[in-house]
């Protein structure tokens, strides 16, 4: 395939039709290299998604392992931990804690914990989440991240991906981040979770949680990356833009997480833990594994409003 002359093709000229190299850098240019006395680092890709060893996350998190808990978060976006036998509800409220306090989504079914959501899938609970979406945008602080502790799950199937938005926009063309600069987009629940509610469930609802505004492009809170932020389920449109120009442009950034080399992929097994930060990844939770039974349980950690 000739790839030199990509005005021969104009699919090769767009972000998601190139071949070649990608940039993947997995922190911001300049960052210092990270140092780890506690934790033991198994990259899963040059620039997404660790598995972490060296720990036991049931007992007491001290100021020390918090400290480098966050740094390895930042640095990896997502990290995953096997094994963790003795990791109940009390140790997944203690983990959650080294960044912040729990934000319940007011959609899950509640746990036996408060700021626990329980998520049991099965074949007659048909799980949504086979889409790629960044938690709680629809909140004017969307939360920061989440923590998400395997309690049953299948035979096969039921692995969950993420995909980094900073790498996303980092690809983009020149063209394309000069075009959305400082744009604004609206993000709003009831497309997504209205459809399963009645018009005065709908309406209740509205009252604590009206639509919002985000940048399209953020700058991470923590590490000032610029990351793409719009998300097929919750971002509806954008600001100022006729509503054909909206759409167009949506289904384009939106298809950005879709591409491989931005991805990690993690294969579930009984007790394993993930966290991942909510704003540098979007997530989509693979629904193969029907009528097997898939059990999970969740704490987000509130946060703040994007800039």
């Amino acid at each position: 395939m000739d790839t030199t002359g990509t005005d021969k093709n104009p699919l090769l000229a767009k972000p998601l039709f190139h071949a070649g190299r990608r940039v993947l850098d997995r922190t911001v240019a300049g960052t210092p290299q990270a140092e780890y006395r506690l934790l033991e680092i198994a990259p899963m890709t040059p620039h997404i998604g660790a598995e972490i060893g060296g720990v036991d996350l049931s007992r007491p998190i001290d100021e020390e392992l918090a400290q480098e808990l966050r740094q390895v978060l930042l640095e990896w976006k997502v990290i995953f931990f096997r094994d963790q036998h003795d990791f109940d509800a009390a140790s997944h409220l203690a983990l959650a804690a080294v960044w912040g306090e729990p934000e319940p989504n007011p959609f899950f079914p509640k746990g036996d914990t408060v700021g626990v959501s329980r998520l049991a899938k099965d074949a007659n609970a048909i799980g949504q989440e086979n889409i790629w979406h960044s938690d709680h945008s629809f909140m004017a602080a969307p939360a920061m991240g989440s923590v998400l502790r395997s309690v049953e799950v299948p035979p096969a199937g039921g692995d969950t991906m993420w995909a980094d938005m900073g790498a996303a926009y980092d690809n983009l063309t020149d063209e394309m981040k000069q075009r959305i600069d400082g744009l604004t987009a609206v993000h709003d629940w009831e497309p997504s979770w209205g459809a399963f509610m009645t018009q005065e469930q709908i309406a209740a609802m509205r009252q604590n949680l009206p639509p919002v505004e985000h940048p399209v492009v953020v700058r991470h809170p923590h590490t000032g990356r610029k990351t793409l932020y719009v998300n097929e389920p919750f971002t509806t449109r954008i600001v100022g833009l006729p509503e054909d120009e909206s759409r167009e442009l949506l289904h384009e950034l939106g298809l950005q997480a879709r591409v491989p080399e931005l991805q990690v992929r993690f294969r579930w097994q009984p007790d394993s833990v993930a966290i991942w930060d909510n704003i540098a990844v979007q997530h989509y939770a693979i629904n193969d594994y029907y009528p097997q039974r898939r059990v999970m349980e969740r704490i987000a950690i509130a946060g703040v409003p994007l800039s």
